[in-house]
């Protein structure tokens, strides 16, 4: 996966199994108090294991600004203890940029182990997950049986941390609104996290309402051009990345949603030969609105420049997506809004940008 296309994708930590949770459901204390709604028991990982909270956590620890930024929707950011790749400046909503800037960063990248078990966390959300090692956790990072000893509730974000292992292509954003709805019945926030779906369903389906007379081989044909990963060797957007949905609701064809994988390295000669109807400039957002235009116009000079796709029928016709990264690869109430911001690209005569 490229780690620079969601600023986060360098590995987070192995899955719920064992010791504080099963298939049958485990019981795991928690800080908060008990309340509606409590006990809760949700799905906890990748292989369906459940976990049971008597209360509501009151001390959280993320792996990264996306998980972050998911509490913040929920109301529950003023729990949060502690984070690992924090947001950049200016790159979360405006009504969450000064009460996020206030969380303490206990990594730039992943948390040390011994900072996590250590941070006094009763919750932590795992945006990515390693690959499996043979039932026990890579080097540096907590067996399950740690975080129960240290009493920490281990929950991961199946919308991404999932996604390699996912059959299938992502077509829709239920992945999305099944973790949100998770995190809501674990912070006690469920008619918040049922008004964040329902919001996300209506933008959603307007779009597919507004697209539907487009029959799908008219639809154009798009591809997601990861400037900040490498520009020598691209690095494709694939079907079980949450981005193929997003481009699939918006109307698009993402050119390659046939590759089984969420990211994949792939050639210029390949995206070439696939001649896409519109390209996306994916550039991370740099947190100033004049840096990250700028960072788009780099994008869009390398693709007019470089003499591989400089004749391709997108850069020809000057078919170009702005949109930042965050808001396409990363999983979160956004989403929605991507979905719509693509199709008034593709279909300005059916869908508005915004409303």
């Amino acid at each position: 996966m490229g780690a620079r296309v969601v600023g986060c994708v360098v590995a987070a930590t192995t899955m719920v199994a064992a010791a504080c949770s099963g298939p049958s459901g485990g019981e795991v204390p928690s800080g908060g108090a008990s309340g509606p709604g409590f006990p809760a028991t949700v799905v906890a990982d990748c292989r369906g294991a459940k976990v049971t909270l008597r209360s509501a956590p009151r001390r959280i620890v993320t792996s990264n600004a996306s998980a972050l930024e998911l509490l913040f929707w929920l109301g529950a950011g003023d729990r949060v203890i502690g984070t690992g790749f924090p947001p950049g400046k200016g790159t979360l909503p405006p009504q969450f940029a000064e009460a996020a800037a206030k969380v303490p960063v206990l990594s730039d990248t992943v948390i040390a182990k011994e900072e996590l078990l250590g941070s006094g966390a009763d919750l932590y959300i795992d945006t990515f997950a390693a690959p499996d090692a043979g039932g026990g956790a890579p080097v540096g990072v907590p067996t399950e049986r740690e975080f129960a000893a240290a009493g920490i509730t281990h929950l991961s974000l199946l919308s991404t941390a999932c996604a390699a292992r996912s059959s299938g292509q992502r077509r829709d954003l239920a992945d999305v609104e099944a973790d949100i709805a998770r995190l809501g019945a674990v912070t006690g926030t469920s008619a918040k996290a049922n008004e964040l779906v329902e919001a996300m369903r209506h933008k959603v389906n307007a779009v597919r309402d507004a697209v539907a007379g487009v029959a799908e081989d008219k639809r154009p044909s798009y591809f997601f051009f990861d400037f900040d990963a490498s520009t020598k060797q691209p690095m494709a957007l694939c079907g079980k990345q949450i981005g193929n949905a997003i481009f699939t609701l918006a109307g698009a064809r993402n050119v390659y949603a046939d590759c089984d994988a969420d990211f994949r390295q792939v050639s210029w000669e390949d995206v070439v030969a696939k001649n896409p109807d519109w390209i996306q400039l994916g550039v991370r957002d740099r947190g100033d609105d004049k840096a990250t235009s700028a960072a788009f116009d780099q994008a869009e000079q390398f693709l007019r420049q470089y003499p591989a796709t400089s004749g391709l029928a997108a850069v020809r016709q000057d078919h170009f997506v702005r949109i930042t990264s965050q808001l396409t690869a990363i999983a979160g109430v956004r989403d929605a809004d991507t979905v719509r911001a693509i199709a008034a690209s593709l279909y300005p005569s059916l869908v508005r940008g915004e409303g």
